[in-house]
């Protein structure tokens, strides 16, 4: 399950929740990493001073809000420079919402010439017995084959098209901070650090530009930005009415909840550490979902060699 690309917000925040389990995640190559380098060295710290009573204004939050989300892009960015562990556990439930089963899967999440990609470790807590790590091998090393023979033409199509992703994803962000009224509840302790506690509605009169942002009018929730780094540190997402996907072949409904966690790591990026779904949605108008679970990231490791050794194959970095 793939949670660093916008997932500080609303809709895809639920989206990434439902539908995307056992899929090799990806993320940029060398020519959007140019792009979010960019976007750091343009995005500036806006004015937080507080008016008399302790408060922000409107329009100093969303600024908050769009130096959150270029800081976001700057971090996905750096989390290719990690490997580390995703456990994921599953509780599917019936309509009275007991539960019919529980799936526990632990992934190694490896990079593979600038793409991320998951190599399933255990099932149940427990190692994958010799036939289904060896299916792993097997499919990591056609994914090492793949990059290591794909055209020039190719690789420039794949780059193009994931700089058209990045930047359409920092409209996408720019778009949320539009979208919502913010009310700033305080300030509270997450992981030892002060965060500013702000809640976010959907904002009456809200005109969208992008056809994805018609669905921020769908969610609200409440979010922990650190005040040292300017960082999303803490999001709970809900949807507050049923949210209907593309020819109503999927249907996301009221009360479907993400709650996300992230940490400081190395002193130089902020990532994952915990996320928490309830998921009540229907697929093709009679394939129902009703679940729920979690996910912990954890041990990452930052590659520090000029080459990376994954399963059968010898990995250079590009």
């Amino acid at each position: 399950m793939r949670v660093r690309y916008l997932t500080w917000f609303t809709l895809l925040s639920c989206m990434l929740a439902f539908g995307q389990q056992d899929q090799p995640t990806s993320t940029s190559g060398s020519a959007s990493s140019d792009a979010a380098s960019e976007v750091s060295k343009t995005a500036s710290v806006p004015d937080l001073t507080p008016d008399a009573k302790g408060a922000l204004s409107q329009e100093q939050m969303r600024e908050l809000f769009r130096v959150v989300a270029d800081k976001d892009i700057e971090n996905e960015k750096h989390q290719r420079d990690y490997t580390y562990l995703d456990r994921e556990v599953e509780h599917k439930r019936d309509g009275k919402g007991q539960i019919k089963s529980t799936e526990v899967k632990t992934y190694e999440i490896l990079e593979i010439y600038g793409e991320q990609v998951q190599r399933l470790i255990e099932k149940d807590d427990k190692p994958l017995d010799a036939k289904e790590a060896a299916k792993e091998e097997e499919k990591i090393q056609k994914i090492i084959d793949k990059r290591k023979n794909e055209s020039d033409d190719a690789r420039r199509k794949r780059e193009e098209k994931e700089v058209k992703e990045r930047e359409d994803g920092r409209k996408f962000v720019r778009e949320v901070a539009d979208a919502y009224d913010f009310k700033l509840m305080g300030t509270e302790e997450v992981g030892r650090r002060e965060a500013w506690v702000i809640d976010a509605e959907p904002r009456p009169g809200f005109e969208p530009h992008m056809k994805e942002s018609k669905f921020l009018s769908k969610f609200h929730g409440r979010v922990w930005i650190d005040k040292g780094d300017l960082q999303l540190a803490k999001m709970d997402i809900e949807a507050i009415d049923t949210v209907s996907l593309g020819w109503v072949l999927a249907r996301i409904h009221k009360g479907t909840r993400v709650m996300l966690e992230q940490t400081r790591v190395n002193d130089e990026v902020w990532l994952p550490r915990h996320l928490t779904f309830k998921v009540d949605a229907r697929i093709a108008l009679f394939k129902g979902f009703n679940l729920d679970g979690e996910q912990e990231y954890r041990d990452y490791k930052k590659f520090r060699t000029s080459s990376k050794i994954v399963g059968m194959g010898e990995v250079k970095e590009q």
